[in-house]
């Protein structure tokens, strides 16, 4: 029996060595370990530039579970993934050493405990580099994501995919869940309120009040609707006016895409995005200032031919691109 073939190594503009993607010319895709895209790991390469990390924890949603198994699912959705970026002319994995740096344990039996894991674990991924793309997961892990990255560069802007505002108050007692994430960061200074946005929001909430406790959190919101109208090129203008010469924070919860190119996700709602519209979203901000990002909320269990984990798969990359183009 052949063994696997090892990760081809390449030099970046400093003559240091890369650590490239399997290769799948000498591999089977199915045949390799699961990590992101076929990338090494962090026993592999002992420094990275940019690392690829899952948080696998959903004790923080309130309705549908299963995100525990996202990072899981987003892996294994990613081997279809190549090297050449066309759209950005990028090779995102061949300039700086991208790792996939696995899963933080977290406690799934208590949220305060599990955030405290969670922004331990971003602090020691973070000392080596600074930028991370996080796997969720539920949407609870923005808020410690926000905190390091706080450490890092003062006040974020955050520009946030999402069909909810997750602006939201205590639920059952709860004052940390997956609809809180913002609230919590606005309230211990962690935002930069005229940077932030959100993007595709959409579908049922308690009351007007909703809208205005999200006001005064300092948050712009683009609707899902006002793509109708406004067109994608203007949408993208809008949110690169507003989130300029600031460091931003990327957050992207899955359920922002229309149900049908995203069936797999906890809180669906009806009326999202395409694909297409949130890919060229990010290709067109890909010059500003991103220094860390997640993806989140991805349930395989109501998935249905891995559309859901592709999609995230393929978000991740755009993320990674973008930073690919910056060597």
């Amino acid at each position: 029996m052949s063994p696997i073939q090892s990760h081809p190594t390449t030099e970046n503009n400093d003559g240091q060595p890369i650590m490239q993607q399997f290769d799948f010319a000498a591999n089977p895709r199915y045949s390799t370990p699961p990590t992101f895209a076929g990338l090494s790991t962090l026993n592999d390469v002992g420094d990275y530039d940019v690392g690829v990390i899952g948080i696998p924890f959903d004790t923080g949603v309130t309705f549908r579970p299963g995100a525990r198994f996202g990072p899981e699912a987003i892996r294994a959705a990613s081997r279809l993934i190549r090297p050449y970026h066309v759209e950005m002319d990028s090779f995102p994995f061949a300039h700086h050493q991208v790792a996939d740096l696995g899963n933080i344990p977290v406690t799934p039996f208590d949220i305060s405990t599990a955030v405290t894991q969670m922004r331990r674990g971003l602090d020691e991924a973070s000392e080596r580099s600074q930028r991370l793309v996080v796997l969720g997961g539920d949407h609870t892990i923005a808020y410690p994501s926000l905190q390091s990255l706080y450490r890092l560069h003062g006040p974020l802007s955050v520009i946030h995919f999402d069909a909810h505002l997750d602006t939201w108050g205590p639920y059952f007692g709860a004052d940390i869940h997956h609809g809180t994430p913002f609230r919590k960061a606005f309230q211990d200074g962690l935002l930069d309120p005229e940077g932030c946005l959100h993007i595709g929001t959409r579908g049922s909430v308690y009351g007007p009040g909703d809208q205005t406790d999200d006001d005064s959190c300092g948050f712009e919101r683009i609707r899902a609707s006002d793509f109708i109208g406004n067109g994608l090129n203007s949408i993208v203008e809008q949110v690169r006016s507003r989130a300029a010469e600031r460091p931003i924070y990327i957050s992207i919860d899955i359920d922002v895409l229309d149900p049908a190119f995203a069936p797999g996700t906890g809180t669906p709602e009806p009326g999202g995005l395409a694909s297409r519209e949130l890919f060229h979203l990010l290709r067109g901000i890909n010059d500003l200032n991103i220094v860390g990002a997640d993806i989140v909320e991805v349930a395989p269990a109501y998935d249905h031919a891995d559309v859901t984990a592709l999609a995230a798969a393929h978000l991740t990359y755009e993320i990674l691109s973008i930073w690919g183009t910056r060597h």
